[in-house]
């Protein structure tokens, strides 16, 4: 496995100045490409009328986009990697835009399915990757304040967008609330044209070779994986002992992350509270969410977290898993209000340090990728997870079990972040011991004795033919096993010498 994430970057970021309005760009856009879906659901239900379609048909126009916006990873990340985040935001834009307004004048539930499902969706996965990989590069010191900041576009555009798309629809009914939002949604465009290339020229990070001529593991998975399907994707990840860690837990706590959040307000309908005070909850928790993720990113980048911020995120997603477990228990009101409250600190921290531990694991220079693949992977557990509670409570006829569920899964996604980032970090360790010994040599170590072979002198008796070299190897050469390879000849590693010793024999 690479050593620290850090090292791979060939220049130093600049941790700050136009970094900061990168952020405001990815605040934007990541905020829309989680937001948009979610709160289209306001039109559903005139939609449904209209169309004469059954619920489950209409529910497939929010799945469609989610899935092809976390199916298209891979797809972005080919295009980050070529052209860059600027434009393949700003084109993100114009299609989530082209999609809105085509589909104001859709003529069936199909012409939906298309618009806003499969471009909306391609749309919205060309703005959240390319965002998500541009705050890496700008920040490294800062980097979990910075992505903190960023992800918490998603609760305010959210808490943003619900009313105002309440308010277009008594006004101007889906279809022109739909034209309204497609031009509202070109305010990516304005969030990419942000999104300024980082300056790789500022204080170039030296490179210093590996001792005895060794290529590192980095150099080797680096040079592997640029030449994996002409640099589109690095299968290499999947041998990074991290990012197999990272993937694996992501994939089983996918399928209980979300349900909790699509499931309150029927869970508090289920117990006899009624809708406003219902759907007082998700505003609750949407402020909530709002101001933990900032938080969570300025404490992850403290001296105390930061080095071991894996143990944070672990923590993160068992917090989750424990405040479902303890949901049932809350009665009434009051109860579900003081859980919506704790679950909105838990799902805060969970996701601000998201994408925040994948490049901590695998750096920015490969994130772009990485997160490509991940999505993709993620997009069937994002599909099934909330069907499969919903059939839950279907069969059990109560709410409770799918919370159950939910915790239960989490707390074990939990523990075993935990268990492997024990494992992962004291591999690291090992490694670097490892490293460390190779390269650094004590002052008697460093000392060179030479000592004359008799009979083997020059001419001149200088002693310099048949030199026995004691020290096992020469910086950067060759091991030569306590006896220099030149025997007769002790030119080549003459070089290497220490300046007191090279005015041994002339």
């Amino acid at each position: 496995m690479p050593p620290a994430a850090a090292s791979k970057l060939d220049y130093v970021p600049p941790d700050g100045g136009w970094g900061w309005a990168v952020v405001l760009g990815a605040f934007i856009s990541i905020g829309f490409s989680y937001a948009f879906p979610k709160s289209l659901t306001v039109y559903f239900k005139e939609i449904q009328a209209y169309f004469s379609v059954s619920y489950s048909q209409i529910a497939w126009v929010s799945s469609v986009m989610l899935a092809t916006m976390y199916a298209a990873g891979p797809i972005a990340s080919i295009l980050v990697n070529r052209y860059g985040s600027r434009p393949v935001v700003m084109v993100g834009g114009l299609m989530v835009s082209a999609g809105m307004i085509l589909a104001s004048f859709g003529t069936s539930i199909v012409h939906l399915y298309l618009c806003v499902g499969v471009i909306g969706g391609l749309g919205l996965a060309l703005n959240l990757q390319p965002s998500l990989t541009i705050v890496g590069s700008y920040f490294l010191v800062k980097r979990p304040l910075a992505n903190g900041l960023a992800m918490t576009g998603s609760p305010v555009v959210l808490f943003t967008l619900a009313p105002l798309n309440q308010f277009l629809f008594d006004s101007f009914g889906w279809r022109g609330s739909f034209l309204i939002l497609g031009a509202i949604v070109m305010n990516c465009c304005v969030a990419g044209a942000l999104m300024r290339p980082v300056n790789k020229n500022i204080k170039p990070i030296p490179k210093t070779a590996p001792p005895n001529g060794e290529v590192s593991e980095e150099k080797q998975d680096e040079t592997k994986s640029e030449g994996c399907l002409k640099r589109f994707v690095d299968v290499s990840l999947f041998r990074h002992r991290g990012f197999l860690i990272y993937l694996i837990g992501n994939c089983v706590m996918f399928f209980g992350l979300f349900a909790p959040v699509v499931f309150l307000a029927p869970y508090a309908r289920h117990q006899g509270i009624d809708e406003y005070s219902s759907a007082l909850l998700l505003s609750i928790f949407a402020v909530v969410d709002m101001f933990v993720r900032p938080s969570t990113g300025f404490l992850g980048n403290t001296k105390w977290i930061r080095p071991k911020i894996q143990y944070f995120f672990s923590f993160a997603v068992l917090f989750n898993g424990v405040c479902h477990l303890l949901c049932p228990l809350a009665q009434g009101h009051a109860g579900l209000i003081v859980y919506t409250v704790f679950f909105g600190i838990a799902f805060g921290m969970l996701c601000a340090l998201l994408f925040e531990t994948l490049m901590d694991l695998i750096g920015a220079q490969r994130f772009s990728t990485a997160v490509g693949l991940v999505t993709i992977i993620e997009c069937g557990p994002v599909l099934l997870g909330p069907p499969i509670c919903g059939a839950l409570v279907d069969s059990l006829g109560d709410y409770k079990y799918l919370f159950y569920m939910c915790g239960i899964i989490l707390v074990g996604c939990g523990l075993f972040f935990f268990i492997m980032h024990y494992y992962n970090y004291k591999k690291l360790e090992e490694e670097k011991d490892k490293s460390a010994s190779v390269e650094t040599r004590t002052p008697e170590e460093e000392e060179v004795e030479l000592k004359p072979s008799p009979g083997t002198h020059d001419e001149d008796g200088s002693g310099r033919r048949g030199l026995h070299c004691l020290r096992g190897s020469f910086g950067s050469k060759d091991s030569f096993s306590g006896v220099c390879g030149q025997r007769d000849e002790c030119v080549d590693c003459h070089s290497c010498l220490p300046a007191s010793a090279k005015g041994h024999g002339g």
